[in-house]
């Protein structure tokens, strides 16, 4: 920070927008069932937005971004637990925040 303690926005310096930015950008790995170790409730709240392959989809599961897969739903199929049969599909992922408005930081390997 600096001395002045009439600093304005613009007297700081450029990496102070960088903290703010990094939690703008969701985590690496996330999952929506609460067993997961990858689970957060306060992310999912936010919610998040997933494109896979260049098209943007909202039943994934679980994803991992650098890993480059995600987890869908197999239609209605349970397994022996009662709980839903996921497929892992190999792939870009992106994704962001949907409350940050209509341009958000995407996360993205590479």
């Amino acid at each position: 920070m600096t001395d002045n303690p009439s600093a304005t926005p613009e007297d700081l310096p450029a990496d102070a927008d960088d903290a703010t930015s990094a939690n703008d950008v969701p985590p690496d790995r996330l999952a929506i069932n609460p067993r997961s170790d990858y689970f957060d409730s306060a992310l999912l709240e936010r919610g998040i937005g997933i494109r896979f392959k260049g098209v943007e989809k909202n039943n994934v599961e679980e994803y991992c971004i650098s890993e480059g897969w995600i987890r869908v739903q197999a239609g209605k199929t349970m397994d022996r637990k009662g709980q839903p049969l996921t497929l892992k599909l190999s792939g870009v992922v992106e994704a962001w925040y949907k409350d940050l408005g209509d341009n958000p930081p995407v996360a993205s390997a590479g």
